[in-house]
């Protein structure tokens, strides 16, 4: 299998490598053009700082966004979620469907120089990835076996056929990490976590903790003639309007996801030097909802959780505070991923209907108003995720419900949920292409599991278990169809979570930005072939 390579043309950076804090300025960025070699250094946002740089460790999405150009998976995917070649240069389905083999690029090398075989491929897959994910842990426990018959070849073997198979092998889902440096150690408190080390075409360099990352790119990257970029340095600015400013001003040349609010995007699409990009997201699909813990009462009683989505106008949360970035969420699958079904219905903005539905749970208002207090825990993802909580809070406070609004920083926030303390929340989550990689990983009841992007919510419906199940297992389109047709019925009328949006996250970037935004997962990807003109 071959793929198409591009690289643009390259100017000198206009920025330092490793600053203080704080942004450069123009002066600066002129007298330190004449240093840069290569391909000149590439200036991006963060928002929020991660918790960490190695996915598996923390699946957050500003972990995601850095990792994959350090990390690499076996395939990557084209907005048509077609399968293309990364660190698997070729594969084969057997006629049996279930073995699936993988034929290794070769003169791959991790950056402390150790060769990349197939044994790190088998670790990750059987051993890492398996016990850290949410996903993987069920996944990937189809496998039968797991074989070497070379170091450049994988062979991978199921109990049964298993349709999105392949879509599991992309960074953002099972990236690679090297199995000399964690095989038998706690793969969570590894010191290789500090300092991550991939296969992908830049390197880690330095963090320094509320300012920057730094990558640079690696000399014995394993595709000739790339990077296109000398570094890539990613600010982290608290601040949303420094933020917006330093885009702008140029100071920054790509902002993505969480980076810029909504309520600023309408202005920089009118800025001549700035291109916006809604792409990139086929593969993801992110979904928010409310995140429910089913362990606090009234919580686990299905009237409560139908009131609290009728009191919710999602039409005010796309078209107020997202600017009418993305839409509204129609069903627990999102409307781009497979399988959805047009069909379903969630429940309508109704706030006397969420009232009635209260008072027959025997849940009354008090002199005060109040029928019950929940804790909510704010998604720490900036300002309009803060407006969010404080619109849910309002809404919520006109059905009698009080929600006590609590912050916090992204890793506290992902430990808050993996350890289930929280009444509710909002989250969302990446739905990888397929129901049964991104979506039954939330709702299945084997996967109650103190991890983020698990079932943390605690929900139990063996009708849903067996639903999800049949889909998995099922190879007929048509058959998977079916269950998952019925699954999002169950859910929808049993409301686990409420879903709130399909999220849509442009990319902004500089005009003479190139191949920022190619394949299905978008600024996610390893930019090796990203270029500055």
């Amino acid at each position: 299998m071959t793929e198409h390579r591009h690289r643009g043309p390259t100017r000198r950076a206009l920025m330092a490598a490793a600053l203080p804090a704080g942004l450069i300025t123009l002066a600066e960025a002129r007298a330190q053009d004449s240093e840069s070699q290569r391909g000149g250094t590439l200036t991006t946002l963060l928002t929020p700082e991660p918790p960490g740089l190695v996915p598996g460790v923390n699946n957050l999405a500003p972990t995601l966004l850095v990792a994959g150009k350090i990390f690499q998976g076996l395939l990557k995917f084209s907005p048509e979620l077609e399968p293309l070649a990364e660190l698997a240069a070729s594969w084969q389905l057997s006629d049996d469907r279930l073995t699936y083999t993988f034929h290794l690029q070769s003169g791959v090398t991790w950056h402390d120089g150790t060769p990349f075989t197939a044994d790190d491929v088998i670790f990750s897959v059987m051993q890492f990835h398996r016990t850290l994910s949410p996903r993987a842990g069920v996944l990937f426990a189809a496998i039968r076996e797991a074989t070497a018959p070379d170091p450049l070849t994988v062979r991978f073997t199921l109990d049964a056929p298993f349709n999105p198979f392949l879509l599991m092998f992309d960074a953002t889902a099972a990236a690679m990490v090297p199995k000399h440096l964690y095989d038998g150690t706690d793969y969570r408190a590894n010191p290789a976590n500090q300092r991550p080390v991939g296969t992908g075409p830049f390197q880690f360099v330095a963090w320094q903790r509320g300012n920057f990352i730094r990558l640079r790119r690696y000399d014995a990257y394993w595709k000739p003639g790339q990077p296109g970029l000398d570094e890539i340095i990613y600010r982290i600015v608290p601040d949303s309007q420094r933020r917006a400013l330093a885009l702008e001003s140029g100071q920054v040349q790509l902002a993505a996801a969480h980076d810029i609010e909504p309520f600023d995007v309408p202005r920089l699409r009118t800025m001549p030097d700035l291109m916006v990009n809604n792409g990139g997201w086929e593969y993801l699909a992110p979904l928010s909802w409310i995140e429910l813990n089913h362990r606090v009462k009234p919580l686990d009683d299905v009237r409560v959780r139908l009131a609290i989505s009728h009191a919710i106008d999602r039409s005010v949360i796309v078209n107020r505070l997202w600017f009418g970035a993305g839409k509204a969420a129609t069903s627990p699958i999102a409307s781009g991923t497979r399988f959805f079904d047009p069909s379903v219905k969630l429940p309508a903005y109704d706030p006397r209907l969420a009232a009635t539905l209260l008072n027959g749970a025997g849940l009354l208002a008090g002199a005060d108003g109040v029928r019950f207090s929940l804790r909510h825990l704010v998604a720490p993802y900036g300002e309009v995720w803060t407006r969010l909580s404080a619109y849910l809070r309002a809404s919520l406070a006109r059905v009698g419900i009080d929600l006590r609004l609590e912050t916090t920083d992204a890793a506290a926030w992902a430990a808050r949920i993996a350890a289930w303390d929280y009444d509710t929340s909002v989250s969302f989550a990446y739905q990888y292409g397929d129901p049964t990689l991104g979506v039954e990983r939330s709702y299945v009841s084997d996967n109650i599991r103190n991890v983020a992007f698990a079932n943390t919510g605690g929900y139990v419906n063996r009708r849903v278990d067996a639903l999800f199940a049949r889909a998995r297992l099922a190879t007929d389109p048509n058959q998977r169809q079916a269950a998952f047709s019925a699954v999002q019925k169950v859910l929808a009328a049993d409301v686990p979570q409420i879903w709130l949006m399909e999220m849509a996250f442009p990319a902004i970037h500089a005009r003479r930005l190139h191949d920022a935004v190619r394949l299905g997962t978008g600024v996610h990807a390893c930019f090796d072939d990203v270029s500055l003109g």
